[in-house]
């Protein structure tokens, strides 16, 4: 379930890892090598939160990388 702060709408990972059909391991090497410029968003737990934006750069990062997969 999406989380709201100050009116702005964040996902935790395995939000982002169920809407975007990947594994959490491949999100957070895909953090690892800098996809992102800045999640910093974390809850009270230190989980961290992503906004739509990330959420769509890492679908597109998964629509690349099943576009090329199916070229090869």
């Amino acid at each position: 379930m999406p989380v709201v702060i100050n009116d702005q709408t964040y996902y935790r990972t395995a939000e982002v890892c169920r809407m975007v059909g990947i594994s959490r391991n491949t999100l957070f090497r895909w953090l690892k090598e800098g996809i992102f410029s800045d999640v910093e968003y974390r809850d009270w737990r230190g989980w961290r939160l992503f906004t739509a934006a990330q959420l769509e750069t890492v679908r597109m990062k998964t629509d690349r990388v099943i576009a090329i997969s199916r070229r090869s």
